[in-house]
This record gives structure tokens, sequence and C-alpha cells, in this order.
């Protein structure tokens, strides 16, 4: 015997609607919680590590007896593999800024973002900007792999549409005060006309 679904509110689709959105909202955040906590997690990690083999004989066969037995203590867990404890020692020697690590840009990237910058990047402020970039711009990994293969950092500030940069830097203000007063369709510069950043 079918049974006949009773007809539902009019407003049954959109409350529907608007309970997926909440869903979805909490799942983010809550994973956001559980990215931060984790990147903590790897910094600390990687700090304690740092700290002892200052102090100590902390060599590579210890490095790996600490990842079976972090691997062993928490089954669940995965992360603890050699490469990923070696790259959180990595990770906590790339970031010693007063500031703690949650609070910087790579705080707010995930573990598979970081790794990509500590082995795309060797330079910590061209790190940095490239964390910021991707918080910025919501890059997945490979967007971020992408934008550092080619270089964006030698490209943005050059840009055809940023006329600022074609500038000596005394110019710069005379830009900002003229493009006040000009539409923004047209700059004058230099005998040059940009218009929508482009020359003519």
């Amino acid at each position: 015997m079918t049974q006949i679904e009773p007809e539902l509110p009019r407003d049954y689709a959109a409350a529907l609607t608007s309970l997926k959105d909440l869903v979805r909202q909490a799942q983010f955040r809550a994973q956001r919680v559980v990215n931060t906590a984790m990147i903590e997690l790897y910094w600390n990690i990687g700090r304690t590590i740092l700290d002892r083999q200052a102090n100590e004989a902390w060599g590579s066969e210890t490095l790996d007896r600490l990842a079976r037995d972090l691997r062993s203590e928490f089954p669940h867990m995965r992360g603890f593999s050699r490469t990923n404890v070696y790259n959180m020692r990595a990770f906590a020697a790339a970031w010693t800024g007063p500031e703690p690590i949650v609070q910087t840009p790579s705080g707010q990237l995930s573990w598979s973002h970081n790794v990509t910058l500590l082995n795309k990047v060797r330079n910590h402020d061209l790190r940095r900007w490239y964390a910021s970039k991707a918080v910025q711009n919501g890059w997945s990994v490979a967007a971020l792999e992408h934008q550092i293969l080619t270089g964006l950092h030698t490209r943005t500030g050059a840009a055809p549409n940023n006329p600022e940069a074609l500038l000596p830097g005394s110019q710069v203000n005379v830009l900002r005060s003229t493009h006040q007063t000009l539409p923004p369709s047209e700059l004058r510069l230099k005998g040059a006309i940009f218009v929508n950043g482009t020359s003519r």
C-alpha cells in the first residue's frame, strides 16, 4: 500500500534551503576549528622537536621512533608519518615570530597548503606573502602551487592594469590625487593615457 505524502506548507522549500545553509555553515566552522587545532598541534610538535634538538641528541633515528610511537599511540589519527614529523619540524622552524601560529596567515591554511609553502618557497617573507594571498583569495592547494610556480610575486604590481607600478615612487601620490579628480576610466600619466588600465 503506497503512502500519500501530506501537502507541505508553502514556505517549506525556503525553510529547507535555510536549514541546509545553517548546516553547511556549522560544518565549515567546525572544519575551521579542527584545522586550526591541527595546525597548532603540528607546530607545537615541531617546536618541541627543535627545542630537544638544541639541547640533546635528537637525530633522525629518534625522529623515526617518535613517528612510530605517535602512530602507535594514536592509530585513528593520520599525520604521524616519518615525513610529516619532519614537516612539522620544518614548519616550526619556518614560523618563529612572536605571534601564535594560529594568528598568522599560515594558521588559517590547511596543512597541505603549509607543506606546499614549505616545499616550494624558501624565503620567509615570500612564504608569508603567498600564505596571505592564499587566505585572501581562498586558493586551493593546486591554485597556490600554480601561483608559486608561475611567480605571481614577480607579476603583482607590474600588471598592465596597475599604472602605479609604472611610476617612480615619488609620483605614486600624484597618481592617487589625480585619480581622485579624473574619471576613473582615464588617467593621463607621463604623456600616456591609461584607459581602464591600458596605455594608449
